[in-house]
């Protein structure tokens, strides 16, 4: 009896960015080359794919690389030859997160009414902070204390 034996997972291979020269180490570095955070648009063209296959496939897109190696290239290439030719098997396609609704928040958390609008930092200052507002606003109180006692004016003065 033959059982048939699936081939392996096999992840994609890291891929290879330039370290930059410093120039407190005197622009000189020993290794030049380190893992990067995900293959370029233009090195995943290179190899006849486009960004959403590349990562349904696993392989990481970095979008704000604009670099095309050609050891990248050639490493993609290498891992998608074995893919296609059934030696090894692409890691399982990450499925998009759930993403959940959470319920409407009130009309104070919603900044819909004058509280609201306190507590979110969203009432416009304008001139009550101003020293003519405030003279403005104490002469209107002093009319009208006077206007108040001459109405309740006990006994004439």
């Amino acid at each position: 009896m033959s059982q048939s034996t699936q081939p392996p997972v096999l992840p994609p291979p890291d891929p290879l960015v330039k370290r930059p020269r410093l120039i407190s180490s005197g622009g000189v570095l020993g290794n030049e080359w380190r893992v990067g955070r995900g293959y370029s648009v233009g090195e995943v063209r290179a190899v006849g794919l486009t960004v959403d296959e590349a990562r349904i496939l696993g392989i990481k897109v970095d979008t704000n690389r604009d670099t095309v190696w050609d050891i990248n290239v050639q490493r993609l290439k290498d891992w998608l030859n074995k893919i296609i030719k059934g030696e090894a098997l692409p890691p399982e396609p990450a499925l998009p997160k759930v993403i959940k609704i959470k319920r409407k928040r009130g009309r104070v958390f919603r900044a819909l009414t004058p509280a609201g609008r306190k507590m979110r930092g969203l009432v416009s200052v304008g001139l009550r902070e101003t020293h003519a507002h405030k003279w403005k606003k104490k002469a209107r109180e002093r009319a009208e204390k006077r206007r108040h006692e001459a109405i309740r004016a006990k006994g004439g003065h």
